[in-house]
């Protein structure tokens, strides 16, 4: 089923400004949290996933502050990218989701599960949490994403891009074209910039070694069934980070796909879509009428 862009395209007024998403489908609410990156927006992200997901749950897909032309927060990405989906779901009148979040949305959809526990039904992410314990940090897609946030063109941008995954027939003349545009806007640039910045992975890096469990710290407060999806082929967050959110989490199962890149949902679709399709339904009541 394809899913119209403009049609479901929203916005709503927060706290800090303006938030972009989109809405697809009926039923339990199942909010899709996007990674970080130049170009990046829920939309690149899930809009592939959308015709699967929307037939059994209500798809919410943020665009975070700064990306996707939500208005940018100052400070701490995270905690800001925290606080703005609990707004968004209030602003909904949503209680409680299921969260999918890759990369980046997986580390804020984690805070969201540890921090406000009745809020999260499941929790799904596809890499991004946890820490390198054998491959060193930063790993090359993040190398390649600081190289492009230091110093941004079109040649950098696609070889962040052919990081991301293992099958390079995705890496597009027509992506290329679209994220490079993307990339471009200013708050999108300024967004990555907050991040990646080599001054920025710095202080992420230096943080890491002061205190090495500051990252996972919240994981054994996470009480929501949780699913980790993850590319054996991750030249972000190599598949080593994926061991202590495995063992530090619960109630956490660890699914890994061969010949898969950072974007498991995308180079993955079929078999990501059924195994997550499966273990969100696992999370709902059972129908007592059958």
């Amino acid at each position: 089923m394809r899913i119209d862009y403009q049609a479901t395209r929203r916005s709503l007024e927060l706290s800090h400004g303006t938030l972009n998403y989109h809405e697809v489908g009926s039923g339990p609410c199942l909010l899709m949290i996007h990674g970080s990156g130049p170009g990046v927006t829920g939309w690149a992200n899930f809009s592939g996933n959308l015709g699967w997901f929307s037939q059994r749950f209500r798809c919410l897909v943020v665009a975070l502050p700064g990306y996707g032309g939500s208005q940018p927060l100052a400070g701490d990405p995270i905690a800001g990218a925290v606080t703005a989906c609990v707004e968004f779901l209030d602003a909904l009148d949503v209680p409680e989701a299921h969260v999918i979040g890759n990369s980046l949305g997986g580390m804020v959809g984690s805070h969201i599960a540890a921090a406000h526990p009745a809020r999260v039904i499941s929790l799904t992410c596809i890499g991004g949490i946890g820490l390198n314990l054998f491959a060193p940090f930063p790993a090359e897609g993040v190398n390649l994403l600081t190289a492009f946030a230091e110093e941004p063109s079109r040649e950098r941008l696609e070889a962040w891009l052919r990081s991301m995954v293992h099958d390079q027939s995705l890496i597009t003349p027509e992506l290329i074209d679209t994220r490079w545009e993307q990339a471009m806007e200013p708050n999108t640039l300024a967004a990555t910039r907050q991040i990646y910045s080599r001054e920025g992975i710095g202080q992420i890096a230096a943080k890491r070694e002061q205190s090495p469990t500051r990252a996972i710290e919240h994981l054994a407060s996470i009480q929501a069934p949780t699913l980790l999806t993850w590319g054996r082929d991750d030249r972000v967050t190599p598949l080593d980070a994926a061991l202590l959110p495995m063992r530090l989490i619960p109630l956490c199962e660890l699914h890994t796909f061969p010949r898969c890149g950072h974007w498991a949902m995308i180079e993955c679709k079929q078999a990501f879509e059924t195994l997550v399709m499966s273990f969100l339904c696992r999370q709902e009541p059972e129908d007592p009428a059958g």
